[in-house]
């Protein structure tokens, strides 16, 4: 005779409870996505306006808002290289109301050269896309070298002599990166940001500089830049006969060094609502005057696939130039 197996009426009542519950968190979580967004829109500029991060985050904002029938608020939090608006974002309401823009700056090189940072990056907040991935340029004045190659030979006749200027953390890296590969002996000067760079350049203070597309084109057009090389081997649609560092420099296994801006929210965001922010970023993307408005800006336009595809981009970056730190030696990273 077959045993009988008796189940508890409370643990069948308890099972029953904990269905209906996850049913009803399910239609909650659907809901919420279907009535998002029904007030206005908060999103933090861990930059000062003006800058690349600002001028995205205005221009994907005003969009947002005509789509959706509700307000995009800038909210521009600088200081701290980028904590001061992250700590901020980090601590607000998970429901999709506050937004944050970090860069790489934020997401990968703070992590890897700031103790005690007051936030994590996967930690707290929930990636959402990609807004944009600008290479870097090597950039030279307009009277300077007219090929990298001529500009390696410069640097070899005369080791230590030569300054080379970069901005950001991912920017000194992958200058150095490119003169180790490249056996250059020069002097790396590290700047706060583009305008400083720039001035640099064009008095002679820096022989030569990796500078963002954004902050170059305008000098480039105005005859005042050369553009030697993109640090990538994406097409750059701004300088489409530009050829990329390694084909010019013969440096086949050099990476991209590119500078990027993300959407993300606070951790604990409905995964539903963060799936409807970034189809919202696609669909936005896939209108050509939006793009073209961006690359008049030195903008490229570049989204994640799904909000998993950031997660995992962060955690390959932040594996590779965690490598690059480590054979740095003694970079200034202040």
């Amino acid at each position: 005779m077959t045993p009988q197996v008796i189940v508890p009426r409370i643990f069948v009542f308890v099972a029953a409870v904990a269905g209906t519950a996850s049913l009803a968190a399910a239609q909650t979580s659907e809901n919420d996505a279907k009535n998002y967004p029904n007030r206005a829109i908060r999103m933090i500029v861990p930059f000062p306006a003006g800058g690349p991060a600002d001028i995205i985050a205005r221009f994907v904002g005003q969009r947002m808002s005509e789509d959706w029938g509700q307000p995009v608020v800038i909210e521009n939090r600088a200081g701290g290289n980028t904590t001061i608006g992250a700590e901020a974002a980090a601590r607000s309401a998970a429901d999709g109301y506050t937004l944050f823009v970090p860069m790489d700056t934020t997401m990968v090189m703070n992590p890897l050269i700031t103790p005690n940072l007051p936030y994590g990056p996967l930690k707290d907040f929930s990636p959402i896309t990609l807004l944009t991935k600008n290479m870097s340029l090597v950039v030279v004045r307009s009277d300077g070298p007219r090929t990298i190659k001529d500009l390696i030979g410069r640097a070899k006749a005369a080791p230590g002599k030569l300054n080379m200027g970069a901005g950001t953390i991912t920017s000194r890296l992958g200058a150095i990166l490119f003169a180790k590969s490249a056996g250059l002996n020069v002097q790396l000067v590290p700047f706060k940001g583009s305008p400083e760079i720039g001035q640099a350049v064009l008095v002679g203070t820096v022989d030569f500089a990796l500078d963002s597309t954004g902050t170059s084109l305008p000098l480039i057009e105005a005859g005042r830049y050369r553009a030697l090389a993109k640090y990538s081997n994406r097409p750059l649609p701004m300088l489409p006969d530009l050829p990329s560092l390694s084909e010019a420099a013969d440096l086949p296994g050099l990476e991209e060094s590119a500078t990027w801006i993300a959407l993300a929210a606070p951790a604990g965001t409905p995964g539903t609502i963060v799936d409807k922010i970034q189809r919202e970023v696609a669909t936005i993307y896939s209108d050509p005057a939006m793009v073209a408005r961006l690359e008049k800006a030195g903008i490229l336009a570049v989204a994640s696939a799904t909000p998993a595809e950031l997660a995992a981009f962060i955690r390959s970056e932040t594996e590779r130039w965690s490598k690059v730190l480590k054979d740095s030696g003694g970079i200034r990273l202040d």
